[in-house]
Order: C-alpha cells, then sequence, then structure tokens
C-alpha cells in the first residue's frame, strides 16, 4: 500500500496557490517599518558622510588656476650650498699634541652620522655652531640636505647667509 502512495502523480492547482490568506498585521507589520525605516536611514547617512569626505578632500587639494587664492610661497631649501659647506673648518685628528682645534675633536672619539671612529691623522670637519666633528664626507652629505648639526640641531643657516650676501659700497 505504501508504493501506490508514492507513485501517484502530483496534481496541483492554481486556485491552491493563491495567497488570499496572506495578511500582514499588527506586530509584523510594524517590525518591517521599522526595519526598512532603518535601512533607509542608514544608507541615507552612509551616502551624505562620503559625500561630506568627498567635499573636504577636493577644498584641501591644490587649488585651481580658476580661483582667486593667491600663489604659495615656494619653500626655502633645507640644505645649504656647496660653498658654505667647502668653507667649513677642517681639522686633522692628533692624539699626540693637543691645538684649540684638535682638543674639541679629541673629545668626541667616532662620528655620529656613520659611527666610525676617528682615526690619528684622519681629517674631520667642525661645525662653527657647535664645535661637533664629523667625517668630511658624511656631514657634507647631510648638509646638502638639511642646515642643521645632525648631533645637537644648532642650525647653520646663519653662517650659510653671511657668505651669500654680497656687500656693496658705495661713496
Amino acid at each position: 500500500m505504501a508504493s501506490s502512495q508514492d507513485s501517484q502523480p502530483f496534481h496541483w492547482h492554481y486556485a491552491e496557490l493563491e495567497d488570499r490568506d496572506f495578511q500582514i498585521r499588527g506586530r509584523t507589520l510594524f517590525f518591517i517599518i521599522v526595519l526598512f525605516s532603518f535601512v533607509l536611514v542608514f544608507t541615507l547617512i552612509f551616502v551624505y558622510s562620503r559625500w561630506i569626505c568627498s567635499f573636504h578632500r577636493d577644498n584641501s587639494s591644490t587649488p585651481s588656476p580658476t580661483s582667486h587664492a593667491p600663489p604659495q610661497p615656494r619653500p626655502e631649501p633645507r640644505g645649504l650650498d656647496p660653498v658654505t659647506i667647502n668653507a667649513l673648518p677642517i681639522t686633522m685628528v692628533t692624539r699626540g699634541r693637543k691645538s684649540a682645534a684638535a682638543a674639541a675633536v679629541a673629545l668626541e672619539s667616532e662620528c655620529c652620522i656613520c659611527l666610525g671612529v676617528f682615526e690619528d691623522g684622519e681629517k674631520v670637519k667642525v661645525l662653527p655652531a657647535c664645535q661637533h666633528s664629523y667625517h668630511s664626507e658624511c656631514v657634507d652629505r647631510w648638509l646638502s640636505a638639511e642646515s642643521s648639526c645632525p648631533l645637537c640641531r644648532a642650525s647653520l643657516r646663519a653662517e650659510s647667509e653671511l657668505h651669500q650676501i654680497p656687500v656693496i659700497v658705495t661713496q
């Protein structure tokens, strides 16, 4: 008998699939409206925040040629010019005798840029602002990009301006 029930063809009628009895009432309708409202509000906030972010990003970029903003001044170069770098005093490292310049170099035993030890008879540059000493190659490379002492950040810009200002005497 079980086999006869399994072999019956499936018959359905269109009238059986109608949804006349389907109704949304009470709490179900309320929850659907609340859920739809949350999704709508969240979507609007997301779209608004994206618009605000893109608006601020566009305003913070460089001004367009048609805007009436004043031109931005060029940034001053950070390094020293080669003439000023070459004008810095060079001292020989001597461990035996103590001259005034060698005494300052003797206090420092290594170059703080490359961490190489100063050898006897080696040439080092002494910065006039702070009396710190470095290998010539190391400090020259540093001063071409920066205008301060690598160790104490004492500015060397004032010394470079003295070399660049021409003196004109008129009578």
